[in-house]
């Protein structure tokens, strides 16, 4: 029996649901989901594998125009992406117009890959809408097939899937059959803090935070793990701990269940807050923790 198996790209604006269509496809939480823009902050890999397919799937960065070190180094990612996929997967949702960069843009409408356009949260729309908005997409970007989704409700995935099945190369695959991924654990364990972060403080908080997994140590019945929550001043150290340590602690509680959920095991948590100024223009340590890989 033949094996097909390919790079399946996801990019798009900020927010329009890129980490939900990667987790609905690979069927675990690999990219972590909030309201806030400017969430997933890596490329992250999800495979899927099926008896004679592996399907690499890799979730970048929502698109803008970078204002800081950090920001560049998420651009660099997204670049990436337009260099290695078999099927580039650009994800619009229900009103959007265009892209946050028109070089970008540029790129996906001459591509010579296949491109395949999803209109996303469709379940948050009507009929008439929508199909305005597909005879819209169809003239600025001729190159791609359209797909009218939700990939909060599951609606128009599978089909999707099936697709980009039909679409990848003949190849044998390219990660053990058993990966899920390839990032390391800790990486999971600083993405679901950070998106715990995320949602439990405001303003600028959660987008001058970076966390670091200093120890995981795997035992037969518990995983024992110490983060450092990284921010940039000392005041925004005072925030993220609390008053006698309220918000901290409730970071850690609502990380452990959702580790214990992805880990499938008990997990004893501890956070710490620590300031490292300037982290996020420091090139140093934007390559310590994972950015500006060239």
């Amino acid at each position: 029996m033949a094996h097909k198996a390919g790079f399946v790209n996801i990019i798009g604006n900020p927010n329009v649901g890129k980490s939900t269509l990667m987790n609905a496809f690979v069927g675990e939480r690999l990219s972590i989901i909030t309201s806030k823009a400017q969430t997933t902050r890596h490329r992250i890999l999800g495979i899927v594998n099926g008896e004679d397919f592996q399907v690499v799937l890799s979730d970048t960065p929502g698109i803008i125009k970078p204002a800081y070190e950090l920001q560049s180094s998420m651009m660099d990612f997204v670049k990436s992406a337009f260099e290695d996929a078999d099927v580039l997967v650009y994800l619009v949702e229900i009103g959007e117009q265009e892209l946050k960069d028109e070089s970008f843009f540029n790129k996906i409408t001459h591509s010579e890959i296949p491109v395949l356009l999803l209109l996303n949260k469709i379940d948050k729309s009507n009929q008439s809408l929508v199909e305005e908005q597909v005879m819209f997409w169809k003239e600025k970007v001729p190159n791609a097939e359209i797909f009218a989704i939700s990939a909060l409700e599951n609606f128009g995935v599978p089909e999707v899937f099936n697709r980009i099945l039909e679409l990848l190369p003949d190849s044998p695959p390219f990660y053990d059959k058993e990966a899920l991924t390839d990032k390391p654990e800790r990486f999971f364990v600083n993405e679901i803090v950070r998106e715990k972060i995320l949602l439990n403080y405001k303003k600028e908080i959660p987008y001058s935070v970076e966390v670091d997994t200093e120890e995981f140590f795997e035992e037969e019945n518990i995983i024992r793990m110490r983060s450092v929550i990284m921010v940039e001043r000392e005041t925004q150290k005072g925030i993220i701990i609390g008053h006698k340590g309220t918000a901290i602690k409730r970071v850690g509680v609502e990380a452990r269940k959702d580790l214990e959920k992805f880990f499938g095991k008990q997990v004893h948590l501890e956070l710490y807050a620590k300031v490292n100024k300037n982290w996020r223009s420091d090139d140093r340590q934007l390559k310590r923790f994972g950015y500006n890989q060239k």
